[in-house]
């Protein structure tokens, strides 16, 4: 009996942000069902990429989420971290893959052969679509972190590096979900312990 290949779609979202996991998805494909309309994530809207977010959980083969902590991201750095979260996200798929393909100019050491893509989210369907879930769920996460850390709207702007992001970041200081490595938090850190007397 002919056997298909499983091609798993690999992308990560949260590299930039100040607070936050980074997350990876991988995705299977299924070749027999066409998902219309995917594109890269950032390229959607947020009402556009929740529809999508079902029908590829719904109609895919496998797919799988992966994260890397804050910790994590402060100890090997967001690089690393974010290779880690894609290894978790193979790793976890319900199926064993025969090939990984990743968004953007490396990959990491997975079980099986693997290559990359440049803007490979707005070229190959099973990116665009890990690009999707990956960051669906990234920003479930952080509204709900909004929930315990209002105060530095995490729900508007899902930890990235805004003006009010930077400004609640003076104001409130570094909180436990903030990556302590990067140099916007490092810079509120050591202002503060120049401040104390």
């Amino acid at each position: 009996m002919y056997k298909f290949e499983l091609i798993a779609g690999v992308d990560e979202v949260g590299r930039g942000p100040l607070a936050g996991d980074v997350y990876a998805a991988a995705v299977v494909l299924d070749p027999f069902y066409l998902i219309e309309g995917l594109r890269d994530s950032k390229k959607l809207s947020e009402k556009r990429r929740k529809i999508l977010d079902i029908e590829i959980k719904t109609h895919a083969v496998a797919f799988s989420i992966g994260r890397a902590s804050v910790k994590e991201i402060d100890e090997i750095n967001i690089l690393q971290a974010s290779m880690l979260a894609m290894q978790r996200a193979v790793n976890q798929l319900s199926v064993r893959v025969d090939f990984a393909i990743v968004d953007g100019n490396r990959s990491p050491e997975f079980y099986c052969p693997s290559d990359w893509l440049i803007k490979g989210d707005d070229k190959h369907d099973s990116i665009k679509a890990a690009s999707i879930i990956a960051k669906v769920a990234r920003d479930k996460e952080m509204e709900r972190l909004d929930q315990i850390y209002p105060e530095y709207g995490l729900a508007r702007h899902k930890g990235y590096p805004t003006v009010a992001h930077l400004a609640s970041l003076k104001e409130h200081g570094v909180s436990p979900i903030h990556r302590r490595s990067f140099a916007p938090c490092r810079f509120v850190i050591e202002n503060k312990r120049n401040d104390t007397p």
